[in-house]
């Protein structure tokens, strides 16, 4: 017999898991760790994910662990997106994600204007192009062709510069290095980051370990969903189940209210089953991980008719009020104040107490 959840008790779960619930995590890589990585592909977002779960919010905190403790690290990973990563997990999501060599089919190579020798001489080129160094851009177009000795491949990495260093970030050889002067620089994982493995470890075990933290903070889920988080739901399917497959003893089917089957850890079974729903009202950030990591079909987390205002064009997510673990609306910064818009009744009390703690954390 299935074990029966609701889906309030679920997002009431996810929210204490992913420390929004008691605001509690103790540092940026404590909240990284947890929530599987935290998007920074806009800055301020990241850094307000980090802030509204941490117990004592520093404002520094991303950069000292980038830039001086080397704890977190800034890289494209997720569905090729960028991410702040614990330090010491990158190595295994790198070896889970490049199970996808997306680079390698003709359709990618011909929408980004490149051959397949191309993209192979890049992938050659760059870690021999950056060594044991931190480059700008500018400077790591220039040593490729120097290393390759081919000066159209500086017209292909400057017109898809983002697209053409992807493959490289998922298969462990670039990820961003310290600000120069305020511009962006390129290095090494295995210059930068302590303790980088002499080799990526085995896809099935970095696999297992990725899926297991995904359920552990987002989950329950299905496969699929762990799919359209990691590789933007085009995972090689034999993967994706071996995956599965070798977690299965780990696991236990439950059943929510509304019919759908899905995996949770057999070791949350008992807090997920004991959890009661929230009441609570929250604020958080666009491109927040409980939101990111859910599909946006995901009806008891956003009702269809929010799923406009929240999931927008060009892949971008607002800034969402969270009622009851459900999107209850959407809100934005707006000349130094929070302007709320909202869709479903929310309590008054609750809602000020939100937005005057997150109206503290802005900058």
């Amino acid at each position: 017999m299935k074990t029966k959840l609701t889906w309030p008790q679920i997002l009431s779960w996810r929210l204490r898991r992913q420390f929004v619930s008691g605001a509690g995590a103790p540092d940026a890589v404590a909240v990284a760790r947890r929530l599987c990585g935290v998007q920074t592909q806009v800055a301020s977002s990241a850094q307000l994910a980090v802030a509204v779960r941490s117990a004592e919010p520093d404002p520094d905190e991303i950069d000292r662990a980038l830039w001086k403790d080397r704890t977190l690290v800034k890289t494209w990973i997720m569905r090729g997106t960028l991410h702040l990563v614990p330090a010491d997990e990158l190595a295994g999501y790198c070896a889970a994600l490049a199970t996808l060599r997306f680079w390698e089919k003709g359709s990618w190579q011909r929408g980004h204007g490149v051959s397949a020798g191309e993209i192979a001489a890049i992938i050659g080129a760059v870690p021999q192009a950056l060594g044991e160094r931190s480059l700008t851009r500018e400077e790591l177009v220039d040593a490729v062709v120097e290393v390759t000795g081919d000066a159209h491949l500086r017209e292909a990495l400057t017109s898809g510069w983002g697209a053409l260093l992807k493959p490289l970030s998922r298969l462990g050889e670039l990820c961003y290095g310290p600000p120069r002067e305020g511009r962006v620089t390129f290095t090494a994982p295995r210059a930068w980051v302590p303790g980088w493995p002499s080799e990526l470890p085995p896809f099935e075990e970095a696999g297992l370990r990725v899926a297991r933290a995904f359920l552990g903070a987002h989950g329950p889920a299905t496969p699929e969903m762990l799919d359209t988080w990691l590789f933007g739901g085009v995972a090689r399917k034999a993967v994706l189940k071996g995956w599965f497959r070798d977690l299965a003893p780990e696991l236990t089917e439950i059943e929510t209210d509304d019919g759908l089957p899905l995996l949770a850890l057999t070791e949350h079974l008992d807090d997920l089953a004991g959890t009661r729903p929230s009441a609570e009202v929250h604020l958080l950030p666009g491109f927040d991980q409980y939101i990111l990591a859910a599909p946006r079909t995901l009806a008891p987390l956003i009702p269809p008719p929010l799923k406009p205002k929240v999931s927008r064009q060009a892949g971008w997510i607002s800034p969402v009020v969270v009622h009851e673990g459900r999107v209850a609306g959407v809100w934005e910064a707006r000349n130094g104040d929070i302007v709320v818009d909202l869709a479903a009744p929310v309590p008054q009390g609750p809602l000020d107490e939100a937005v005057a703690r997150v109206r503290s954390l802005l900058p």
